[in-house]
Parts: structure tokens; C-alpha cells; sequence
């Protein structure tokens, strides 16, 4: 045993020969580099602006903005403060960014399920949409969609009317309702109606789960939402809202509410060219599902819509939903070329504050900051998603 000890001992690894301490050594150093690299530049950045006399601070955001902004949905005049003008410009960037997320995810699954359609004529033209939006640079779309189609459009005296609506080069006006002093016992109603289908919803998995045959979850759901929304609507003693329609007043729109042609021209160029790289990733994952599960499906006798819902989409959601996640953050971030076209979205209004405070480390580090924090919410939601749905392996 003594013997057999000092073998070992003798036939030990230095540590500065053993991998195990060299890896987590480079590690260290790599990182000591790191640190002393950031803190230099930051070091220099301190001490130029100290040297023009512009310590770094977020006090100017208590200062009075004293610009204009076309577009808020929170009340803005000028005079209130930098931090109010940024927080119209995130609240204009979320606003565009969820809607987009919407629209260009239901238009991609279509054209992605279009695309590998057996009919000749859908099939090709959704190839062509593919193919051409997805090698069109989204800035040049942009300033297309804006100056070539809604700044072209009648002019508001000439305004093209739909019913109650108006579409003209002032954008897109159209009735709006106005909350009135049952708005508050209704937004309730509409939490228990959301409580409601929630339960409805997981009772309709669970009964899937015990029968083999899931049912249409997308269809009760939200029917279940809306019946109770509108016995709420009826059992309210005064209507929830009232409707305010637009009327033409002189070279303007008074009354409903208008979409700029600005906000519809950045919500169209983003959605349809999104659009086009989720339907890519949608006909990929779609082909990812092997030819054998349509078979199965095709046998137990399932029509084409119930062997997509029911089989082919459940496992190609595996393969969708990571990159698609790539394609909501692009969107999200893509929406910073609104400037380009004068919406006002948080890019614009920050650069707008950058210029009249002269606070640019600040003011770009807060656009930084804002954009990372939208990311990561959205990057979170996702993977909470693609863990519920992803193949659990025994």
C-alpha cells in the first residue's frame, strides 16, 4: 500500500499541466481582461466628459422636453419632461410591435401552409411573395409603402369613405368608442370572463388528455370569453362605451380616432415582410414532420384541416417556435426604422431628446436598456412557450 502511494504520488499531474485547472485558469484571465478592457473605455469615457464639464446623470429627465409629438396614448404636451416624451415613444414602439407580432404571425402561417398547398396557382404565387419580400431591404419598403401609397392617397376633402370610416393621406379615421362611468364594472366583467376561459380551457386539454380526441380549444375558448363579454355588456345599467364617429372639419379628421399614415405605413412594411420569413419557417416546419404522420392521419380517416390541427402542427410547433422567436425580436427591433418615415417610436423621440439636451451616453444607454428589456420579456415568454409544447422524452 505504501509502495502503491508513492507510485502516485510520484506519477501526480502538476497544476500547471492539468487541464482541468488550465480551463477554469483561462477562464479567469479571460475575463480579468474583459473587465479591465470595459473599464478602461469606460475610465476615458468619465474623464472626457468630465473635461467638458457633462458628468453622466439622468437628471435631465426631470427637465422639460419642450417638443412636440405627433403621436401618444398618453396625454403629452410640450412642456412636460424628457422622461414622459421617452415614455410615449416605448409605449408607441410596444403598441406597433404587438400588433405586428400578431398580424405577421397569422399572415406567415398562412402563407407558409399556402406555399406547400397541392394547388399549382397558390402554391407559386406564395413562393414568389416569399421569395421577393425576403430579399427587399425593410428601409426601402418602408419609405415605399409610405410615399408611394399612403401619401399618394385622396386628399381629405377627396377622402375615400367605408361606411362610418374615411382613408385618405391623413391617414385612416374610423369610430372609436368612449369609456363611460360603467367602463370599470366592465373591465371586471372581462377579467371573470378571461378567469372563465382559462378554466374552460384547461378542463377542454384535460378531457383531450382522458378521450384521445382534443377538442376545438381555439374555437370554445374564445367563445367562451366572448358570450360572457356581451351578457356583461347587456346586464350593465348604461352601456360600457359610447361610440364616437369622425367627421370631416375643415382640412381635418374631428371625433373617432385616425391611424397616421405614418403608423400604417411602419404596421404594414413590418408585417408583410415578416411575414414572408415566418412563412418560411413555418412551411420548414411543416416539412420537418415526417411524411409517415400524414399518412397515419390520412388513414384514421382525418379531413386535411384536422390532420394540420391535430397532427402535423403539434409537432412542427417544435421546430417554429425558436426561430420565430428571432423573428419577433427583429420585428421589435426592425421597428426602429420608423424614424425614416417621422413615427414617432422610441428611436425617434430619443434622438430628438439626444439633440436638444446633449445628453447622448444617456440618452442612447436608455435606448439600449429599453430595447434589451423588451427583448428579454419577449425572449422569456417564448421559451416559457417552447418548454410546454417541446417532446418530453421518457
Amino acid at each position: 500500500l505504501m509502495a502503491k502511494t508513492k507510485y502516485s504520488t510520484e506519477e501526480a499531474i502538476p497544476f500547471w499541466r492539468d487541464e482541468r485547472v488550465l480551463r477554469v485558469l483561462g477562464q479567469v484571465i479571460f475575463l480579468v481582461v474583459a473587465v479591465s478592457f470595459f473599464y478602461y473605455l469606460y475610465n476615458n469615457m468619465i474623464t472626457a466628459l468630465a473635461a467638458q464639464g457633462m458628468t453622466p446623470s439622468f437628471e435631465f429627465l426631470e427637465r422639460t422636453a419642450g417638443f412636440d409629438i405627433g403621436e401618444s396614448f398618453i396625454e403629452y404636451v410640450r412642456s412636460d419632461t424628457y422622461g414622459k416624451a421617452l415614455l410615449v415613444g416605448v409605449l408607441n414602439t410596444i403598441y406597433v410591435s404587438i400588433i405586428g407580432i400578431f398580424f405577421a404571425t397569422v399572415f406567415g402561417v398562412i402563407l407558409g401552409v399556402a406555399r406547400l398547398s397541392k394547388n399549382f396557382l397558390v402554391a407559386k404565387l406564395s413562393s414568389i411573395y416569399l421569395e421577393i419580400l425576403r430579399n427587399i431591404p425593410l428601409l426601402v419598403l418602408l419609405v415605399f409603402w409610405y410615399s408611394g401609397v399612403f401619401i399618394t392617397l385622396p386628399r381629405v376633402k377627396e377622402a375615400i369613405t367605408f361606411g362610418s370610416a374615411f382613408l385618405s393621406n391623413r391617414g385612416i379615421a374610423i369610430p372609436w368608442g368612449i369609456p363611460t362611468e360603467t367602463w370599470g364594472s366592465y373591465l371586471m366583467i372581462l377579467l371573470f370572463a378571461l378567469i372563465v376561459s382559462i378554466i374552460v380551457s384547461w378542463r377542454l386539454k384535460a378531457i383531450g388528455e382522458r378521450t384521445g380526441r382534443p377538442p376545438l380549444r381555439i374555437l370554445w375558448v374564445p367563445l367562451t370569453f366572448l358570450v360572457i363579454a356581451l351578457v356583461g355588456w347587456f346586464v350593465l345599467p348604461q352601456a360600457p362605451v359610447t361610440m364616437d364617429y369622425p367627421e370631416l372639419t375643415g382640412l381635418n379628421f374631428t371625433g373617432g380616432y385616425v391611424f397616421s399614415p405614418e403608423f400604417m405605413a411602419l404596421l404594414s412594411g413590418l408585417v408583410i415582410y415578416t411575414a414572408a420569413f415566418v412563412g418560411e419557417i413555418v412551411r420548414a416546419g411543416i416539412m420537418s414532420v415526417s411524411k409517415g404522420q400524414h399518412e397515419a392521419a390520412k388513414a384514421l380517416g382525418l379531413t386535411g384541416f384536422q390532420t394540420l390541427r391535430l397532427v402535423i402542427f403539434p409537432q412542427a410547433m417544435r421546430v417554429i417556435v425558436p426561430p420565430l422567436t428571432s423573428q419577433y425580436l427583429n420585428l421589435t427591433k426592425n421597428s426602429s426604422l420608423a424614424v425614416a418615415i417621422g413615427y414617432p417610436d422610441l428611436f425617434a423621440i430619443g434622438g430628438t431628446s439626444l439633440n436638444q439636451s446633449g445628453r447622448a451616453v444617456e440618452v442612447i444607454a436608455l435606448m439600449m436598456g429599453l430595447y434589451l428589456l423588451s427583448s428579454l420579456v419577449t425572449s422569456v415568454f417564448m421559451n416559457w412557450y417552447n418548454d410546454k409544447i417541446k417532446l418530453v422524452e421518457r
